[in-house]
């Protein structure tokens, strides 16, 4: 005669009753409660996350944005490449880290000091040089 093991060991040993100790009914009902009480402090912590404020940089984006460079960005600032000789970089760098100040600060710093003395010497400038649009411009190609 062969064993049938396919029903597992509750076939071959019979269903044994299941005992439930009080020990066992106080852990159980214990665990309820902690569940419970794990569920609703979980809506209580998102309702009051849903309610505060956002974290991180506020959005401070007030102006009229009329350029991509002008984006994230704040008033009367936009956004410019350069390309620079490398070590006149590392001494930037250097400057705004001995300054305590950021690179854009100290590179705005020269910038209207070489401006104030340019227009101290040769007079205001410019910023649009072709006012009247009559002029027409001839540009010779070099050869």
């Amino acid at each position: 005669m062969k064993k049938n093991f396919t029903g597992g060991l509750n076939s071959l040993l019979g269903e044994q009753p299941k005992k439930v100790t009080p020990a066992k009914k106080r852990a159980i009902n214990q665990k309820a409660k902690y569940s419970a009480m794990l569920d609703e402090s979980k809506k209580q912590l998102i309702e009051v996350n849903s309610e505060k404020a956002k974290r991180g940089r506020p959005v401070t984006q007030t102006k009229e944005i009329t350029k991509s460079s002008q984006e994230g960005t704040k008033e009367n600032e936009t956004r410019a490449t350069f390309i620079i000789n490398e070590d006149l970089l590392d001494k930037l760098k250097a400057v705004a880290y001995w300054d305590r100040m950021l690179i854009k600060d100290v590179i705005n710093t020269a910038l209207f000091t070489y401006i104030d003395n340019y227009e101290k010497k040769k007079g205001v400038i410019n910023t649009n040089p072709i006012t009247n649009k009559n002029v027409i411009i001839y540009t010779i190609p070099k050869r």
